[in-house]
């Protein structure tokens, strides 16, 4: 990868994720026939916590006051893996793709840990859902990469969403059309999207996320806002990699439709948001199951 590369990858890592929040919310201002918030508000939101001071308990440790920092890393270092403005990566290794799935289970873990040591019991209840779906979207996506690492012969981010991804989609259409549905469902659900989980609400019965998160504020609540838009920014780019797998060669036309892709991406959350109610959580479980059916539907079509 030239420094140019290294440069424009660097650069979308960083201020790239929370424009598609931005994008999200607009969407669905739009369809709502409002105007709504500008496209740019979650990056003044960020800027605004960051100018003030955290407020911690006296009932919590250093676990709670890690939580942010550990999570943002653990997403900062996945980055480091996916294929972004060129087919190669930052940093690359055979069975990559097991790390970067264990780097998101290590971020869930820490931000559960954070939950659980405030000993509020409205945390911990936002905990135990946050655990218990959890269970049942990693398999899916476990299995959705098992597909494609399947269909390319790799087990390298950088080789699976590369160049070999574009001649697979004619040997193995349909399983990479059933990978890419499911994970369009480990997508919603692992990062709080309708219809399993609702970002802007505040009732008490069916908050799972934002629970956890009630009691950060200032500098580590934005930690944690830019931690969740860069997971999105991640699962986006490698669903629109995986739906998109052309390669130019051409380093700033890649950038360009890989940017395209994600933009688009964020048009269809907001359509399905604005379209969809939330599922009750009794519904959940099966909606992240049939997304792992999808997947292993998938994986047996390509098992040979």
């Amino acid at each position: 990868m030239s420094a140019i590369q290294l440069l424009w990858s660097l650069g979308l890592v960083i201020g790239g994720p929370p424009l598609l929040l931005g994008v999200i919310h607009k969407t669905k201002a739009i369809l709502t026939g409002r105007i709504g918030a500008p496209v740019l508000q979650p990056y003044y939101d960020l800027w605004k916590l960051l100018q003030k001071g955290a407020v911690y308990s006296r009932t919590t440790s250093w676990v709670f006051r890690a939580g942010p920092l550990v999570s943002l890393a653990a997403f900062l270092t996945a980055a480091l893996f996916v294929p972004l403005a060129a087919p190669s990566t930052l940093l690359s290794f055979w069975g990559d793709v097991v790390l970067w799935a264990y780097l998101v289970g290590v971020a869930r873990f820490i931000t559960v840990l954070a939950a659980l040591d405030t000993g509020s019991s409205f945390e911990g209840m936002g905990a135990s859902r946050e655990v218990t779906f959890a269970s049942l979207a990693e398999p899916a996506l476990l299995v959705a990469l098992a597909v494609i690492a399947k269909v390319t012969g790799s087990v390298q981010l950088s080789e699976m969403f590369g160049p070999v991804l574009g001649s697979a989609w004619r040997t193995a259409g349909p399983a990479l059309a059933l990978a890419a549905a499911s994970l369009f469902l480990v997508l919603l659900a692992e990062n709080a999207r309708m219809p399993v989980d609702d970002p802007t609400t505040h009732l008490e019965l069916t908050m799972i996320h934002e629970v956890m998160v009630l009691d950060h504020g200032g500098p580590d609540f934005a930690f944690i806002l830019y931690g969740s838009a860069l997971k999105l920014f991640l699962f986006g780019v490698l669903l629109v990699r995986l739906l998109m797998p052309v390669h130019i060669g051409v380093p700033w036309m890649d950038l360009s439709m890989l940017i395209t892709g994600l933009l688009g991406l964020a048009v269809v959350i907001g359509v399905v948001e604005s379209s969809m109610a939330r599922l009750r959580l009794i519904r959940v479980p099966q909606l992240l199951v049939t997304s792992g059916v999808l997947a292993a539907v998938g994986l047996l079509l390509v098992w040979r």
